[in-house]
């Protein structure tokens, strides 16, 4: 354990002097959280409640620890509640043209926490019976603060250090704007975001973080097919780059068995592998588990992640079916 301890105190300290860190959040369940990536998606699957838990290295000391939940509102549904069903089917024609949502993430790394607020809305546009043309925005608002009490440095006087011990309270404020496109149908989806569109000119506080905010862009997709009447699959992708990070690109291929039980595994580039399970109940919850182990440039740590999700949809999903004699799927 100390020298996991002693690992984890370099990572801490290069993380301070880069922290770009601070500006991608990895999910290994990606496609089950597509509205933080892009606000389009915001209302894409209904009016619904997620939260997730992510425990990166597990069995290190003040590893990485993620909490997150957000709720979606299809402002159509607002009729339905009352008879706790939804009118109609979900195709594009009769989807809801206007969602929003409100999402909440708290990170927590050795001595830094990171606090994010994210209110977002979404447009739809039917373009065909089939096929909608989705846009959407989101406001941010970022609280970082790091524990400069907590760190140990082998000389206290490197002036690459002295950001952060001459900044009396080491917070960092920041305003945000993300905005994207999406165009989607019954079995398919395709857009693009961009994310952090001030690039930090909206950000106060202390200086420890300056020179680390980029724009981000986002290409998310995913499609979904039944083989048989029992059995189908979901495959999703994820790509972000921005000048700092570089590219990271994310793929997850599901098998679904009777539109309730899922596997799969996942693949994040040169970084993770990850496997997941998990079931649908009651027909508005979804749980779940997601294993992630490192490999190429992440396996300087050999340990795994781990994540734990539910969802809860506030209206049972009514799915229209888009192939004749194929059990339609309600699963991303």
């Amino acid at each position: 354990m100390h020298m996991k301890k002693f690992s984890l105190i370099i990572l801490i300290v290069l993380a301070a002097l880069g922290a770009q860190a601070q500006n991608r959040k990895y999910i290994g369940n990606f496609s089950l959280f597509q509205q933080y990536f892009n606000p389009a998606l915001t209302g894409y699957e209904g009016s619904v409640v997620k939260t997730y838990y992510r425990d990166q290295w597990t069995g290190y000391q003040d590893a990485p620890r993620t909490v997150f939940i957000s709720g979606e509102l299809d402002l159509a549904d607002l009729k339905s509640f009352g008879n706790h069903r939804r009118t109609g089917a979900r195709s594009a024609a009769a989807a809801g043209k206007h969602a929003v949502g409100l999402s909440i993430l708290h990170d927590t790394f050795g001595p830094f926490k990171e606090s994010q607020f994210n209110a977002s809305y979404s447009y739809n546009v039917a373009l065909s019976e089939d096929l909608n043309l989705r846009g959407g925005a989101a406001l941010t608002y970022n609280l970082n603060s790091l524990d400069q009490t907590s760190l140990v440095f082998d000389d206290i006087n490197d002036s690459q250090y002295q950001n952060l011990l001459q900044s009396p309270n080491n917070r960092v404020h920041k305003l945000g704007v993300n905005a994207g496109l999406v165009l989607s149908a019954a079995d398919y989806y395709f857009g693009y975001a961009v994310q952090d569109l001030t690039k930090g000119a909206l950000a106060g506080g202390d200086p420890y973080l300056d020179n680390t905010y980029t724009l981000q862009h986002v290409l998310q997709g995913g499609y979904r097919r039944g083989v048989t009447d029992a059995f189908g699959l979901v495959f999703n992708g994820l790509y972000r780059y921005d000048s700092k990070l570089k590219g990271t690109l994310e793929g997850q291929l599901k098998g679904v068995y009777d539109d309730t039980y899922w596997a799969g595994i996942g693949y994040r580039n040169n970084l993770a592998l990850t496997f997941t399970a998990g079931m649908r109940f009651k027909n508005q919850f979804k749980i779940g588990y997601l294993r992630e182990m490192p490999s190429g440039k992440g396996s300087g740590i050999n340990v795994g992640s781990n994540e734990l999700f539910l969802t809860y949809n506030l209206l049972p999903p009514v799915i229209t079916p888009s192939f004749k004699k194929r059990k339609p799927l309600s699963i991303w």
